[in-house]
């Protein structure tokens, strides 16, 4: 019986070796070839390392396009829509597991069955109501349209449902309000919730492509996913800055999950999306 363990968690480390080596190895090509030549990336037979290091693709990328105002854009489009869907979030979620209210099973499924809707389907409504609105290419235009996510409700709703009524019943007996209990006992124990909602978050901010290119025509509020596409042409590309470019936006992204990936592990294992 233990060499059968020891048998299956050999296979299993295998597997997840095996899984990990296909998924970082296209990071990996992309890294080192942001430091080669053009002729060497295109070169046959290809190389994993560089056989000279250049660095003159990075400094191409600053500056042939605003990349620094592409960064501040992103990081403002994303951490302001991560705050604001994590609080909303946050309040819905507990509101559908906790409270009571008339229509509450036939609200939360309403809004599960936005899910089943394609973004490409609502952009054309949402530009014709974000321009009549009077903000569009504003920062309004962009951030309040994301201040909120189904996923983030559903995934805050199925953590609270998940902590004992003991909690609540206790928080009653303190004399506490229903958002005396969120604040002061629920929303604390739902940390590792918060965590996976702003790594998500962030990173589906981040690297949003289609959704600012719709809600901005002034070139100076474009993201850093827009700067990006700039390196990729329809009749050529530019390899090495292209290459050079992604690394640049994929860094943060990776910190950032580097950082929050306990959080965001445990959370993930803790409020219905496991598996």
């Amino acid at each position: 019986m233990k060499q059968k363990r020891k048998l299956g968690g050999f296979i299993k480390i295998l597997i997840l070796s095996f899984v990990a080596v296909i998924i970082l190895l296209p990071v990996l090509w992309m890294f080192f070839s942001s430091f080669r030549a053009a002729k060497e990336i295109i070169s046959w037979p290809p190389k994993f390392l560089p056989q000279e290091w250049v660095f003159d693709n990075y400094r191409k990328v600053f500056k042939r396009a605003p990349m620094m105002t592409y960064i501040k854009n992103s990081a403002i489009f994303a951490v302001s829509t991560t705050c604001l869907s994590c609080m909303v979030n946050s309040f819905a979620g507990y509101a559908f597991a906790r409270l009571h209210f008339r229509g509450k099973n036939v609200l939360f499924t309403m809004c599960l069955m936005t899910m089943m809707i394609p973004f490409q389907v609502t952009m054309i409504p949402l530009f014709t109501m974000i321009n009549k609105m009077g903000i569009y290419d504003t920062w309004a235009g962009l951030i309040l349209p994301r201040m909120a996510s189904v996923m983030g409700i559903f995934m805050m709703r199925a953590f609270f449902v998940g902590l004992p009524l003991e909690l609540e019943e206790a928080g009653r007996i303190d004399g506490l309000t229903d958002y005396g209990i969120f604040a002061g006992i629920m929303l604390p124990l739902a940390k590792p919730a918060l965590v996976t909602q702003i790594v998500l978050g962030l990173n589906g901010a981040w690297n949003d492509l289609l959704y600012p290119l719709l809600m901005t025509s002034n070139v100076r509020m474009r993201m850093l996913s827009n700067g990006v596409a700039l390196f990729v042409g329809q009749d050529t590309t530019d390899y090495g800055p292209a290459f050079a470019a992604g690394v640049v936006s994929m860094l943060p992204m990776l910190l950032l999950y580097l950082f929050g990936q306990r959080y965001f592990v445990e959370g993930t294992a803790t409020s219905g999306l496991k598996g």
